[in-house]
């Protein structure tokens, strides 16, 4: 069986206890997570959208699905992989520590790939980027050798291309 890599955007009530449920689904199964983001969407409706990068066998895929659309306070449960086009979009600050010709080289770096000095001082650089997680591998792997101190990211986000919404 070939393993498969799918992005769900997972509706919620927003109320205390909720993502813990969620997560006690994958993790009581053994389910892995990749990344997993939550935020209020609806402060009207009190809706918060889970995102979550999950991977596994097609039928482990579509039990997930299943047991996900069970839970209470799920109000519904889109597989962004197989559901149309989509976007997904991560970020990340990059801490570079290194003077001289490593400090020039990861600034002519950073410019290529768009990404923003948002903290700067003699020895080091904090950048902001955001972007694929492809994207991002790529930058964070150039800035290893030039002096990568730390590393924060956020996680995946992902909608619906066009005018349906999930």
């Amino acid at each position: 069986m070939t393993i498969e890599r799918h992005t769900m955007s997972v509706l919620v009530d927003n109320e205390a206890g909720v993502l813990a449920r969620v997560i006690g689904l994958f993790s009581g199964r053994g389910y892995n997570i990749e990344s997993l983001t939550v935020a209020e969407v609806d402060a009207a409706k009190h809706l918060s959208r889970i995102t979550v990068v999950t991977t596994g066998t097609p039928m482990i895929i579509e039990q997930i699905k299943n047991q996900l659309q069970r839970l209470v306070p799920v109000h519904g449960v889109t597989d962004l992989t197989v559901e149309g086009p989509s976007l997904e979009r991560e970020m990340a600050l990059v801490k570079v520590v290194g003077s001289g010709e490593k400090r020039v080289e990861s600034l002519r770096i950073a410019d290529i790939f768009r990404a923003r000095v948002v903290d700067s001082t003699i020895e080091s650089f904090v950048f902001e980027m955001t972007g694929s997680t492809e994207k991002l591998n790529a930058f964070i792997n150039l800035m290893q050798p030039l002096g990568l101190a730390d590393v924060s990211r956020t996680g995946i986000v992902a909608m619906k291309r066009g005018t349906e919404s999930n």
